[in-house]
């Protein structure tokens, strides 16, 4: 094998170890990430490609006393049981295989935790989670142009994607969060945004805590052969 195909070899080993490492993290270490790495992990993120290159994720990175400002206002809003605020439809319900891999997600979560099947306020409790960033020291809220509709929503999805695995390379832990995307009035108005702005997902981000039982599972993934069609004649 020639150097050129050892390279290529390692190239892609990196990113496949970065695939298969990284995980949605449900228990952070409180200690915060110097701003220099979080930089940088911005700085790798933003050569995400988008359409015709319009580059329309924002985003907005609160720590520290802010942090916990926002995290006390939006648990808040969501314990009250307020109504759903998405600015994006979210999913009208989950069907066949969707249905089937969402539920094996929440059970391998729930049998972690200890929480009994059928348990609906331990589910709501757990749920409740997502609004105090399961003690991450970081969140980021993505957000987008609303002109640019759907396909600048895309965009964000594929900065998130980016944006966990640099932070996977600089050994931090993440969890994308769809679930703060459901208060998307009460994020403008905190944080004072246009009211052009559409929020897309958060990002709790910071050291994960391997120690935590809540980190030592990992989701399964469809193969291959599930999911791609090969259409040659």
């Amino acid at each position: 094998m020639d150097a050129a195909v050892n390279q290529t070899q390692d190239r892609i080993g990196v990113l496949e170890e970065l695939l298969g490492e990284r995980y949605s993290v449900r228990a952070f270490l409180p200690r915060e990430v110097p701003r220099e790495t979080i930089e940088h992990v911005l700085t790798a993120a933003q050569r995400t490609a988008s359409w015709c290159n319009s580059q329309p994720w924002q985003v907005l990175i609160a720590s520290g006393e802010a942090k916990e400002r926002f995290r006390k206002l939006i648990y808040a809003e969501a314990a009250s049981g307020a109504r759903d605020d998405h600015d994006f439809t979210p999913p009208r319900e989950y069907l066949g295989v969707y249905l089937e891999r969402r539920r094996e997600s929440g059970f391998q979560l729930y049998n972690t935790l200890g929480i009994a099947r059928g348990d609906k306020m331990a589910y709501a409790k757990q749920a409740l989670e997502n609004y105090n960033f399961f003690g991450a020291p970081h969140v980021a809220i993505i957000h987008t142009d609303e002109p640019l509709g759907i396909y600048g929503a895309i965009d964000c999805g594929a900065y998130v994607s980016n944006f966990m695995l640099a932070a996977q390379a600089l050994g931090l832990g993440t969890i994308p969060q769809a679930a703060l995307a459901r208060h998307s009035g009460l994020i403008r108005r905190h944080f004072k945004l246009g009211d052009n702005r559409r929020v897309v997902c958060g990002i709790s981000f910071g050291f994960a805590d391997h120690e935590h039982k809540v980190n030592s599972y990992r989701t399964s993934r469809a193969s291959v052969a599930d999911t791609v069609t090969f259409v040659e004649e």
